[in-house]
């Protein structure tokens, strides 16, 4: 039978953010609503002031019992709300949100269930939820009679969409992403079990970890105070301020901010980008400030009457303007004095401070041995990481950790573009890769004496450029375990620049992303050319794949996932637009939206006679929360995994993949001290 399922639920607020999830206790289930496929329609009530339901449970279990697909839109969340309340269900799944997405092909169009059946003019959701909360009700206490029939419309217009989805996947234009299609389904389920699993968060470690980063940032503070004195005189300065911050980095601002923002364009020549620069900006001067005598250091001054009488009020000194002191301009070029290389680099208020520009000088700064610049920029984009590590992780860890003590990661299969997860509630996908993040301490296993694993695929992407391309460097060096990253550093080193290992690993595979070597250092640009004779095959491949979005605009990788690209258009260059997402998702799809979730699918159900429980995915990873009585049989799990993801991968999709891959495993106490074991 196939059962399309709705449910409604009370939730409640908890520190001024709403949770949406069946782990708070004061947050309840209402209604379940349901359409079998001969048409019939329940409606079963809970929590709820006017319900007189006898036993709902069992009445809605017997339907689960009997379903062989259960339909719903977003069933993650009904999953995780029925299996937390004691039902059972271990079937099929279809969630119509999901479909949707994949039937999108990449283009972002909005996925609730009311944007979906306006767009395809089906049932209508009705507004009855949102007027109650309105009036600061919730949703046992809306009339028995409103909310049915609202529960109701909601299944009727998710089934409408199922059924239209349904036929669209069996034409010839949608047929092919039939197989993305059930991945997605059989991953959202995994991925509704590892949110209820949840993984163990230790409070007193989050607390050592928040003092450790707001003690380093204090010092990076006072320090950077101390360098901007330096590099500006007396000028204030906040570099929390883009603007500001790119005052000190570029030592211009534009002379009229409006004129500046409508002068620059993208796409600017060299010649025409440095006139704009010379005519349009003015270079900014170190100053020293003396008091000011009109207000006397204070600010403000107190005026007079006709008849001589002080107002009431003080007022703002015009000489100063309430500041207390004078600048002079003491004719020494204050700041770092870089150079926006181009008109990307242009921003609203003057030049662009973005994480990867500033990275790029801090480049150009090492190369050149202007030891005060790097160490500045070293400093700035440390505070930052910091600053966003505190708002992000430390804060976002404390607000939605459960009074069970887990943290129950909110992965999210429909945010991407490309099929990768996206996360929420925090978003742990953005977690810094490698395994020094200071934050990865406070997660610790369920039990005493339990362990945590990280099952990592090694070089995933890479290698699944690899094949893909069927570059045959690429693919000799994977087999031979050829240490890339040494090399990209050595080729850098050697081009004149001398980097690190560590060092030059995020730019051993940005070309292979899009990155060009425009705007770099030599040493780095000289590398990223190289990249491109070392794999011709995947150069070659890039080639093709613009072809085939030209010809067809949309593009076919292996596993039948599709990337539509309606606009784009050939250069007058010879290039195409949208070449990097072009080049990017193909990679990124096939790696993380397609061989991560059959990994996963594989893992979680090869520990189902066990206690030990999959409890997050970050990047390329599986973490795992090992019983303390289950350590061998987890590693061997991932042995095997390993030995049989060749197969699972043909098996899948009827190819022949003809690179390895490897998951590499970790155990510790924590997520953070881990050792290898595979």
């Amino acid at each position: 039978m196939k059962l399309t399922l709705d449910i409604e639920t009370n939730t409640q607020k908890r520190d001024g953010n709403l949770h949406l999830d069946p782990f708070e206790p004061d947050n309840s289930l209402v209604m379940v609503g349901m359409k079998t496929d001969t048409g019939e329609e329940y409606v079963y009530t809970f929590d709820h002031v006017e319900s007189t339901d006898v036993q709902p449970h069992q009445d809605v279990q017997s339907f689960l019992d009997k379903a062989t697909v259960l339909i719903c839109h977003n069933a993650s969340y009904e999953l995780q709300w029925l299996w937390q309340c004691g039902f059972k269900y271990d079937g099929a799944v279809w969630d119509t949100m999901l479909v949707e997405y994949v039937l999108q092909r990449g283009i972002k169009l909005p996925l609730s269930l009311a944007a979906c059946a306006e767009r395809h003019d089906l049932t209508r959701k009705k507004g009855t939820l949102k007027e109650y909360y309105a009036k600061g009700l919730n949703t046992n206490d809306i009339p028995l009679d409103e909310l049915s029939d609202y529960c109701l419309t909601d299944v009727k217009a998710t089934q409408e969409l199922c059924d239209l989805q349904w036929k669209k996947l069996n034409t010839k234009e949608y047929s092919i992403l039939l197989d993305t299609v059930v991945l997605t389904n059989e991953f959202c389920k995994v991925l509704a079990d590892t949110y209820c699993n949840g993984i163990k968060v230790d409070t007193n470690t989050l607390n050592e970890v928040r003092k450790e980063f707001e003690k380093e940032k204090e010092q990076l503070i006072t320090e950077l105070q101390k360098d901007v004195h330096d590099l500006m005189g007396d000028t204030k300065i906040n570099l929390s301020s883009p603007e500001q911050l790119s005052w000190v980095v570029y030592s211009r601002k534009p002379r009229d901010k409006n004129v500046w923002a409508n002068s620059y364009s993208e796409y600017m020549k060299d010649k025409e980008w440095r006139d704009l620069v010379r005519l349009s900006t003015d270079t900014i001067s170190k100053t020293s400030a003396r008091k000011c005598n009109t207000c006397n250091g204070t600010g403000y001054i107190r005026k007079t009457k006709k008849n001589g009488t002080p107002y009431s009020k003080d007022n703002k000194c015009s000489v100063c303007y309430a500041e207390g002191f004078i600048y002079e301009n003491n004719k020494q070029i204050a700041g770092l004095k870089f150079t926006a290389p181009s008109s990307k680099w242009a921003s609203a208020n003057g030049f662009s401070t973005g994480k990867e520009n500033l990275k790029h000088l801090q480049g150009v700064a090492k190369s050149k041995g202007m030891e005060q610049a790097e160490q500045f920029l070293s400093k700035v984009i440390r505070l930052s990481a910091i600053s966003s590590y505190i708002s992000t992780f430390v804060n976002g860890i404390e607000t939605y950790t459960k009074p069970d003590g887990k943290l129950h990661v909110n992965l999210l299969q429909h945010r991407t573009a490309t099929g990768r997860l996206s996360g929420a509630s925090p978003n742990m996908q953005n977690m810094p890769r490698g395994g020094t993040f200071p934050v990865k301490k406070v997660f610790i296993s369920r039990w005493d004496n339990g362990k945590i694993m990280e099952a990592d695929f090694a070089q995933l992407e890479f290698r699944v450029a690899a094949f893909l391309s069927q570059d045959e460097v690429a693919i000799e060096e994977i087999k031979t375990g050829f240490d890339v990253h040494s090399y990209t550093a050595q080729f850098i080193t050697d081009a004149g620049e001398e980097t690190t290992r560590n060092e030059a690993k995020p730019d051993t595979f940005a070309p292979l992303y899009g990155a060009t070597g425009y705007g770099r250092t030599p040493a780095k640009a000289a590398y990223y050319e190289h990249f491109g004779y070392k794999y011709k095959g995947i150069t070659l491949w890039h080639t093709r794949l613009a072809e085939e979005a030209l010809t067809h605009r949309r593009i076919t990788i292996p596993s039948g996932r599709q990337y539509s690209f309606p606009n784009v258009q050939r250069r007058l260059n010879g290039g195409v637009t949208y070449f990097t997402n072009i080049k990017n998702y193909p990679v990124q799809g096939f790696a993380t939206a397609d061989i991560v979730p059959i990994a996963m699918i594989h893992i979680h159900s090869l520990l189902k006679p066990f206690k030990s429980c999959i409890v997050n995915t970050v990047h390329d990873s599986v973490v795992i929360d090992i019983h303390p009585n289950e350590e061998r049989e987890v590693i061997e799990i991932i042995s095997k995994t390993n030995a049989q993801l060749g197969d699972l991968i043909n098996t899948k999709w009827g190819i022949k993949f003809n690179v390895p891959l490897l998951l590499e495993a970790k155990i510790g106490s924590n997520w953070l001290d881990t050792k290898d074991v595979v």
